[in-house]
């Protein structure tokens, strides 16, 4: 009898243990779908694991049973369960998933479409800022040169300027003067029967 030491089994161990791969019993089932209730003669239809029944009635190992196309007939009992297959909600929980994926994805770009549109808000609003402040500085130096100016023609309101009082002096003596002279001229004519005699 040959010995073999330790460490050789435990070489051998993992030797068969690196050469060995994973595997998985697969839960996909084929129900065949009969005529009969016994299950006899040729299968109507096969149904794979996760479609859809409704059960009509049972009897002993079998039930009859409706598709959700429509069609009736009988399968084994055994194979029906009351609660949706792991297989069936896998495939759902992928579409709803991929749904999830579709929505992060719209509002992923819902999200950056409105951060540019807040970018472009902000920098308008800045804009807008800067500019309310240039008309608000330069409605502020016109009400000063308003204030400026009502000061200035108040000041000037009860005084006239001299050239104008000069003109009109010059003005007055000499309408004065020839008015003068028009009546005593009048005056003069009217003593001596119309002549003038100076």
């Amino acid at each position: 009898m040959l010995k073999r030491s330790p460490l050789a089994l435990l070489l051998l161990g993992y030797a068969a243990f690196a050469s060995a791969e994973p595997a998985w019993v697969t839960d996909s089932l084929r129900l065949s779908l009969y005529a009969e209730a016994d299950g006899s003669g040729d299968p109507l239809e096969t149904l794979v694991s996760g479609a859809a029944l409704e059960v009509l009635e049972r009897n002993g190992g079998y039930a009859r049973v409706r598709t959700t196309a429509g069609r009736e007939g009988w399968v084994r009992a055994a194979y029906l369960v009351t609660k949706k297959p792991a297989l069936a909600r896998v495939a759902e929980l992928e579409a709803e998933i991929e749904d999830l994926k579709n929505d992060v994805a719209a509002a992923r770009d819902a999200q950056h479409a409105a951060e540019g549109e807040l970018s472009k808000l902000t920098n308008r609003a800045a804009a807008d800022s800067q500019s309310t402040e240039s008309l608000q500085d330069t409605l502020a130096r016109l009400q000063r040169e308003n204030e400026g100016y009502e000061q200035r023609l108040e000041a000037y309101r009860l005084t006239l300027p001299m050239q104008w009082v000069a003109v009109a002096v010059v003005v007055a003596l000499v309408g004065g003067f020839l008015g003068g002279l028009w009546w005593l001229d009048a005056l003069i004519r009217r003593r001596h029967g119309g002549f003038r005699i100076y």
